[in-house]
């Protein structure tokens, strides 16, 4: 089988319309189904487009033997921001149907996802409240928006996934999500999360090995290296390429949000795509798992 778009796409389709068989929406069926509108998005998000009227043009002539019927914007942004929940299920059942569910060796970072640049747009935002200032030490700038917290396998794979205020602590947040889906770790045995040294605390690693979850991460100063330390550099090395398909590849910084369900299914949208493409590799026996060359033209 080749690996190009339409393939993707299809596949895609296949998966989620055999998953969501059975589940039937009130009312009139929509010309849209909610398969097509997942794989219309993940399409979306691959091609690179952040506008959807552009996006809905260019889909036409692109995908048009693929979909009979496009909405138009209005439509599309509806049906779209209503589907968050759907595309986080989608995420979850893709992962879950790929080799790479099954490891537990997990990495865990965080990511900066501005909303805004200037003072006047972030006076006037919609996501006062729910975004904020925070510090980006990779690039040692400071950003008004959220943070994107992704707990991935090394290929890359999304485990878990959520965005958080930008000034909320990273332990805070990860622990969160670990009680949000205790089901899903309770039922692992042995798992190694690696972090980095923004996720250093003596209570939180205790906490974690309650949950059977041994936290391997750089030692701070003046403390003594710790087990496994050597290896970390090259497997830090990973999570920041994940971080860097969402970014360069995926355009995650430019989601063109401006609302708290714009923001939210954008950005799930892009992990969608990752999640979407991984696991079509992973299907089709491709040698490099995050590889969206074959889908993004």
């Amino acid at each position: 089988m080749t690996t190009d778009l339409d393939t993707l796409i299809t596949a895609l389709y296949v998966k989620i319309d055999d998953d969501l068989a059975g589940i039937r929406r009130a009312g009139r069926p929509p010309q849209l189904t909610d398969s097509e509108l997942v794989c219309l998005a993940v399409a979306q998000a691959l091609l690179g487009y952040a506008s959807e009227s552009h996006w809905l043009r260019a889909a036409r002539r692109r995908l048009g033997h693929l979909f009979p019927y496009l909405p138009k914007q209005p439509g599309y942004n509806k049906r779209l921001r209503a589907a968050l929940p759907l595309v986080k299920r989608v995420i979850r059942d893709l992962a879950a149907d790929s080799d790479f569910w099954f490891d537990n060796t997990w990495i865990v970072d965080s990511t900066p996802v501005p909303c805004a640049m200037s003072r006047p747009s972030v006076q006037r935002s919609e996501l006062a409240g729910f975004a904020s200032y925070g510090y980006c030490a990779s690039h040692s700038r400071y950003f008004w928006g959220l943070r994107l917290y992704l707990v991935c396998t090394p290929t890359g794979m999304p485990i878990l996934w959520a965005l958080a205020n930008a000034k909320l602590g990273e332990r805070e947040v990860l622990a969160a999500m670990l009680e949000v889906d205790a089901d899903l770790v309770a039922e692992r045995e042995g798992i190694l999360l690696i972090s980095d040294k923004g996720f250093s605390s003596g209570p939180f690693e205790r906490e974690l090995a309650g949950l059977g979850i041994e936290l391997l991460r750089p030692s701070r100063k003046r403390e003594t290296q710790r087990y496994g330390e050597p290896m970390l550099k090259k497997v830090r090395q990973l999570i920041e390429s994940v971080n860097d398909t969402l970014k360069g590849q995926l355009d995650l910084e430019e989601h063109g949000g401006q609302s708290i369900e714009g923001v939210a299914i954008r950005v799930a949208q892009r992990v969608l795509a990752m999640t979407a493409a991984i696991w079509h590799n992973n299907k089709t026996g491709q040698p490099t798992t995050r590889s969206l060359i074959a889908y993004d033209h």
